[in-house]
């Protein structure tokens, strides 16, 4: 019986090239960047570098999953106009949670499919940083005596009141159902450091980061926007996270819970940070010229239980190969989003997944996990591995709170050497 779920392929459809910011430790360098600036910063950087006249741009797509201003409402929009885009060209927020940057690149796919456009300008911009402190019970006041409830918007976030459990937990339920130790979670966890700091000093990261610096984007006619980073910084270049951390430092940290196996060290990390891509039908890029980064193949989106959550990239993943007709032995290169450690060792022995494949530059556990922008990183770093590996298909692949997965295969347009 065929799997459940949303399934899209896409026959001409391709990623030109995309971009990040650095992703910066939160309370840090980027905590006065509200995820508009950040989006701005990304798309005017991915315009110059594939030389996409925004004019040509006939949709933005945004996403942005925590508020870190009052005028959220407005940041694709503004993302949009503020990198050049004419004002006629329509803006769309997006919202899938972690699997969010995925579905940028969907509907992406599916606008250029159906003909709405043939040019997709595709951002994801996220600080954790400035998720708020919220109240959503004063309207009417504050009454005498009354209980004062204020709450943190992302330590919040992190519960799913259906089940009544965290993130983390739903971790923890995957380890006890898979027979997954702490012991084998910090080495994952010691592995994907490892990783991301050999990346980052052979310079792999430094491919697809723009370097921020404090600027101002002007539009005329309207007001001028800013980034100023945090305290003396003037400019950063890498990601902030990525440290050495081995088996027996990550061992020597308390688990959240009792008799646990997540820790604050093999959970994926709190970083603020915006990617962008350029979405082209086949088409325009041959008739610009273009030598794209990838073709995007198709996407799948699943429901699991929530309580299980983590395990969403699996059924997702079988769901894209099911309908292609491939195998997990056709796929030379897998991204799949860190949320915590144990949950992605679920996900790999659920599908008996090669770890020499999966996450070869460091994940969101060491890298960071900016959730709308994630999905973006992900498909950007697996579409230049796939290059660097000369391999025909890559699958990059989410797990989603309250329940479901998401996975986009891409393919190398170069054939091997």
């Amino acid at each position: 019986m065929a799997n459940k779920g949303f399934y899209s392929d896409f026959s001409d459809v391709w990623m030109i090239d995309g971009v990040r910011t650095p992703m910066v430790d939160y309370c840090s360098a980027f905590s006065l960047l509200s995820p508009t600036d950040m989006g701005i910063k990304v798309a005017r950087e991915i315009l110059q570098r594939t030389n996409v006249a925004a004019t040509d741009i006939g949709s933005v797509i945004a996403g942005n999953m925590a508020p870190g201003d009052c005028f959220q409402y407005m940041l694709p929009r503004h993302i949009g106009l503020y990198a050049g885009i004419p004002q006629e060209v329509p803006a769309l927020m997006v919202q899938r949670i972690c699997g969010t940057g995925f579905e940028l690149f969907r509907q992406a796919g599916d606008q250029i499919e159906r003909g709405y456009t043939d040019t997709a300008l595709v951002v994801g911009s996220e600080s954790m940083t400035r998720n708020p402190i919220v109240s959503f019970a004063h309207r009417n006041g504050f009454k005498l005596g009354a209980p004062v409830d204020f709450k943190d918007y992302m330590w919040e976030a992190l519960i799913d009141p259906a089940p009544g459990i965290t993130m983390p937990q739903t971790a923890e339920n995957l380890a006890r159902k898979y027979g997954i130790s702490r012991r084998e979670v910090d080495e994952y966890a010691a592995l994907s450091f490892e990783r991301a700091v050999q990346a980052q000093q052979q310079g792999f990261h430094a491919g697809e980061i723009v370097p921020v610096t404090n600027e101002s984007f002007t539009l005329d006619g309207y007001s001028t926007r800013h980034i100023k980073l945090q305290g003396k910084v003037t400019d950063i270049a890498q990601d902030t996270h990525p440290r050495p951390s081995p088996v027996e430092v990550l061992g020597k940290l308390r688990a959240l819970y009792p008799d646990g196996v997540q820790t604050g060290g093999n959970s994926s990390a709190l970083v603020d940070a915006a990617a962008a891509a350029i979405v082209t039908s086949g088409a325009y890029a041959r008739r610009q010229g273009h030598q794209p980064l990838a073709r995007i193949v198709a996407a799948a989106v699943v429901g699991v239980p929530p309580e299980i959550m983590g395990i969403g990239p699996a059924p997702a993943i079988r769901l894209l190969l099911q309908r292609l007709g491939l195998s997990l032995d056709d796929i030379g290169c897998f991204e799949i989003n860190e949320a915590q450690g144990a949950q992605t060792i679920a996900v790999e022995r659920e599908l008996g997944l090669d770890r020499s494949k999966l996450n070869v530059n460091g994940g969101a556990i060491a890298l960071g996990h900016p959730l709308a922008a994630t999905g973006v990183r992900l498909t950007i770093t697996l579409a230049r591995e796939m290059r660097r590996r000369q391999v025909r298909y890559g699958i990059a692949s989410a797990c989603i709170g309250g329940g479901q997965g998401i996975a986009l295969l891409l393919e190398n347009p170069l054939p091997p050497a």
